[in-house]
């Protein structure tokens, strides 16, 4: 077996604290965009309600419906995505410098992740630390390839928050020295199974932050019709509610996809490494409830017309027993699965 190459180990450690710090000013630069769009919505608003009779508010991206959404229109400050998600008005420099940050932090976050695997001679995620680390990796990858296609920069500080709160996680609570793998792991079937559930994490972490944002935006739009005083100004340059959940929706089907691959993986890698593709180990009956979860978030949407925030909460509560999955089961589980390195 390969000797570990403890100095590349460190390089992986030293990569991994400054991508942390790039992903930091990343965060900042994208709350900076959503404070100073927000505020160039409000003051389009402010000046429109002079200007005009009252009108109907709407969300940023909303057909227009008043003088409000023309003036921002003739004004040219339509700065926020459309309802389809895609990018229109002005350029939005703060974004633009936010964007280039998180691909930046993201660049230097696969050195770490790549350096670590090379230093162990194996793939990078055969403890939490490295399945954390890897994670946030790839959430902040699938982030950057939906910026190729739709505009979801409003999404950017929640997702580049939970990508940090994914590598202080593994830096703070699950810190574990390269090491070898032990027998169990030694299978390509870990990268097969670990890699799909990695990927459909990552889909679920987007679709967690958007049903949040959905949330908000929902009691936002409710308030508005009401005539009531709004809150989360930043609100103000995101997509309604409605078009939130269903490209929501899209994106958990294409991870629930995944994640039944990985299920189905994960029963046939147990049968090679344990002689039965099923013995309800803590983990997997977890693996199992996740599974009905989104699947009965599907099922609840397209079939029983379970929409608005009723769809969002069980894609919340999809995304909370993913989570627990990993933080919980792995920590405080005993089972064949016990071996994450904590």
């Amino acid at each position: 077996m390969p000797s570990i190459d403890y100095q590349l180990a460190e390089y992986s450690d030293l990569f991994m604290l400054l991508a942390a710090f790039t992903y930091t000013v990343a965060l900042l630069a994208f709350a900076w965009d959503l404070a100073k769009s927000s505020k160039t919505l409000k003051a389009i608003d402010q000046k429109a309600a002079v200007q005009s009779a009252p009108k109907v508010m709407v969300t940023a991206g909303a057909p227009s419906s008043g003088p409000a959404d023309s003036n921002r229109e003739w004004s040219g400050e339509a700065v926020t995505a459309d309802d389809a998600m895609g990018y229109t008005g002005k350029r939005r420099n703060a974004a633009r410098v936010a964007v280039a940050l998180t691909a930046l932090a993201t660049l230097i976050h696969a050195a770490a992740v790549v350096s670590r695997g090379l230093a162990a001679h194996r793939v990078p995620w055969g403890n939490m630390y490295e399945f954390c680390t890897t994670g946030a990796l790839v959430v902040s990858v699938v982030f950057l390839l939906v910026l190729l296609r739709r505009d979801l920069r409003f999404l950017g500080t929640f997702v580049v928050g939970l990508v940090l709160i994914m590598m202080m996680a593994a830096t703070i609570g699950f810190p574990t020295p390269v090491g070898h793998l032990i027998p169990a792991l030694q299978s390509y079937w870990l990268i097969i199974h670990v890699s799909v559930a990695v990927i459909a994490s990552a889909l679920f972490t987007l679709t967690f932050a958007m049903s949040v944002l959905q949330l908000l935006q929902a009691d936002r739009e409710s308030k508005a019709r009401a005539g009531g005083k709004e809150r989360f100004g930043f609100l103000k340059i995101v997509p309604s509610a409605q078009s939130l959940e269903n490209f929501s929706y899209r994106i958990n089907a294409v991870a629930f996809v995944l994640w039944t691959f990985t299920l189905m993986a994960g029963a046939v890698w147990a049968e090679q490494a344990w002689g039965r593709y099923w013995g309800w180990d803590t983990k997997e009956v977890w693996t199992f409830v996740i599974w009905v979860v989104y699947a009965g978030y599907l099922h609840a949407r397209a079939t029983r017309g379970w929409t608005g925030t009723r769809a969002a909460w069980l894609s919340i509560v999809g995304y909370l027993c993913v989570v627990f999955n990993f933080t919980i089961v792995n920590v405080y589980f005993a089972g064949l699965h016990s071996y994450s390195g904590v």
